[in-house]
């Protein structure tokens, strides 16, 4: 076995143990990781993306686009490049990104999660769940999409172990 299929089976063990770990505390608001950070940017630029289709698609557009950006690079390596471990390990993020947004929805009634603007901030999905007359269901919402996105880490972390042991290397 070569040295880049053990580095990849390391590789893919640890992110998986990594995330798993994210999602079990995701839902505590003071756990905040870098990748959140990173996540924030295309969050806003999603809002500025989306500015010019209303105001309710402007709001929905930081969440939308925060998933959307990682699922392009997951396409990009699997149909364009066709490097199935690069695709599953991208995979990752995109279930992570399904998980914060979970806890974003998950707040929009208490509102505790500091935002960008401060005080005067609109809270996205208090003000999308409002407007749709859905807070009520906001654990219900909050709940199915923190379980899809930790369903994409479990495909992702079954799907990076086996590409890091049966694909050929490149």
């Amino acid at each position: 076995m070569s040295k880049l299929k053990y580095f990849k089976i390391v590789f893919s063990l640890l992110l998986g143990v990594y995330f798993l770990h994210y999602a079990y505390y995701a839902k505590d608001i003071d756990n905040w990781n870098i990748i959140d950070s990173v996540d924030l940017i295309f969050h806003e630029a999603g809002h500025m993306i989306f500015i010019f289709f209303g105001e309710f698609m402007h709001v929905l557009g930081g969440s939308l686009f925060q998933i959307f950006f990682p699922i392009v690079f997951v396409l990009y390596f699997l149909i364009w490049r066709r490097e199935l471990f690069s695709a599953s390990i991208l995979l990752f993020w995109v279930g992570q990104n399904i998980i914060n947004v979970s806890v974003y929805i998950g707040d929009s009634i208490r509102q505790e999660l500091p935002l960008l603007g401060g005080d005067g901030a609109i809270h996205d999905w208090n003000y999308l769940l409002s407007t749709t007359g859905l807070l009520k269901y906001t654990e219900v919402f909050s709940t199915i999409t923190y379980d899809l996105g930790f369903f994409v880490v479990i495909i992702a972390s079954v799907l990076s172990l086996y590409f890091a042991i049966y694909s050929e290397p490149t």
